[in-house]
């Protein structure tokens, strides 16, 4: 038998994964964002978006960083190292950041057109 909360997480990453991988190159989206596209309800959202990245495969092809925080920064992560890779690989697609390290998100927050 399955808790309500096992079934309520039943595909999450999966659908994650399909909401990451619409955000377009030059683009970000919130960890908020994401969960509401991906139909996560509840104030442990952000967190499960967070989650589901964390559980990519190596290599993957899902581009995780173009997820960010509501505050336009990168999050830290459980590895060291990162989140300079995640700043990199933005700045490759022309995402940039101010010397705080912060993403304009008026300038570069997906428009998803309310999906």
């Amino acid at each position: 038998m399955t808790t309500r909360a096992a079934a309520a997480g039943e595909g999450r990453n999966a659908r994650v994964w399909a909401v990451v991988s619409c955000i377009p190159r030059g683009r970000v989206a919130t960890y908020r964002q994401v969960a509401q596209l991906a139909g996560i309800e509840g104030p442990s959202g952000a967190r499960q978006v967070g989650y589901a990245l964390a559980a990519l495969d190596a290599g993957s092809e899902v581009p995780w960083h173009r997820v960010i925080n509501v505050r336009g920064e990168v999050s830290p992560r459980a590895r060291a190292g990162r989140e300079n890779e995640q700043y990199e690989r933005l700045a490759l697609e022309g995402v940039d950041c101010d010397a705080r390290g912060r993403i304009d998100l008026a300038r570069y927050e997906w428009d998803y057109g309310g999906a």
